[in-house]
């Protein structure tokens, strides 16, 4: 006798996506999310930092509907609205400190980009809407999990003190492969071969940082400019609008500074430096906005580990197993990374989770 059908451990997007397509089955369920939150590497928070419904990503932005068919139907299946990203205008590159920005022509439009109104925040509130309260733990981390007779038996950390098990007939582990080997221990233990592949393949967002500044006003649009920049000068190696569909307006950029000197360095001199960079790109405007954000993915350790505090690229798909040995029967894995395309991107998630779903549906 198990407590429910299926545990899915982690209410990122994937996991959040596997619940969804459970529940409409039928299935019973239980999502364990380690985090007092859901999304995972969805963050939307507005310009104090807080949880919003219309604010700025601090995580995934984009999403590319015309060659990604999975998470557009989903977008359209739940009616949330979508915007293109701001590009018209010009573009600005700044090769070196001892020369000023120099500014081109856009192309006018940034290849498709689209972006969620209210954040893409939106999608993760869709998806837990018509989700059963008492089936989604938060605070609720997974830190064993052990083959039994007919399943799997889960010891999960709660904030209570006194952890608690929970038995399920099947597994989906929405997590990052990286990440699931690092936290969670397997009994028996993982076959080598797939304790390695899980390693070795790299966390998507997981060694980056993103820095938003928030204004009152778009002033670079009024300039001409797009809010696009590149820069082999930093901190910052990538700049984009960030305005909400709303109106609120804001530029984001990621850290072209690895982990270990963004954490020398701290927040307060990365921001002073990165306003300092943005005012030489657009103008003495944009080193005063009314609030700044930063998000290190890499100090995250619901995010990261500490082989991720080193670029290794982006995750590529693997035609393997990702679970061989004992645990093929019961455990199947959904994290973007695990995906058959578009592996690490929110598309990425969206396949990843109804392929995983597909596969428990056909064994229960």
């Amino acid at each position: 006798m198990t407590d429910t059908q299926v545990a899915i451990i982690g209410g990122g997007l994937a996991g959040l996506h596997a619940a969804y397509l459970l529940h409409e089955a039928g299935v019973d369920f239980i999502l364990l999310e380690a985090r007092d939150r859901l999304g995972g590497r969805i963050l939307t928070v507005d310009a104090n930092g807080g949880p919003s419904a219309d604010g700025f990503d601090l995580g995934p932005s984009w999403f590319w509907p015309q060659v990604q068919p999975a998470i557009g139907a989903l977008v359209a299946d739940f009616g949330l609205g979508a915007f293109p990203q701001a590009s018209q205008g010009d573009v600005v590159f700044e090769r070196m400190s001892r020369e000023p920005p120099q500014r081109y022509s856009g192309m006018g439009t940034d290849q498709g980009s689209m972006r969620l109104v209210g954040g893409t925040a939106a999608l993760i509130s869709a998806l837990r809407r018509d989700l059963p309260e008492d089936r989604v733990w938060l605070s609720s981390p997974v830190r064993d999990v052990t083959l039994r007779d007919g399943g799997v038996s889960l010891i999960i950390a709660r904030d209570t003190g006194q952890p608690l098990t929970r038995t399920a007939r099947k597994v989906i582990a929405a997590l990052p492969p990286r990440l699931l080997e690092a936290s969670v221990r397997f009994t028996p233990t993982q076959a080598s071969a797939t304790a390695q592949l899980w390693r070795e393949t790299p966390t998507w967002m997981a060694p980056t940082a993103k820095f938003t500044a928030v204004y009152d006003e778009a002033f670079w649009r009024k300039a001409g400019l797009s809010g696009t920049a590149q820069s082999l000068v930093g901190p910052l190696a990538e700049i984009h609008d960030a305005s909400t569909a709303s109106g609120q307006a804001s530029l984001f950029g990621f850290l072209g500074v690895g982990a270990e000197q963004r954490a020398a360095h701290g927040h307060e001199a990365l921001t002073h430096a990165c306003l300092a960079q943005l005012g030489r790109i657009f103008g003495p405007e944009a080193r005063t906005p009314r609030a700044t954000l930063i998000k290190d993915w890499t100090a995250d350790p619901l995010t990261a580990t500490d082989r991720d505090r080193v670029a290794a690229g982006h995750p590529t798909p693997q035609n393997g197993p990702w679970v061989i040995g004992p645990w093929a029967d019961r455990l199947t894995l959904a994290g973007s990374e695990t995906s058959p395309s578009e592996p690490g991107y929110l598309a990425g998630a969206v396949v990843a989770a109804e392929r995983a779903v597909a596969a428990v549906l056909r064994d229960l």
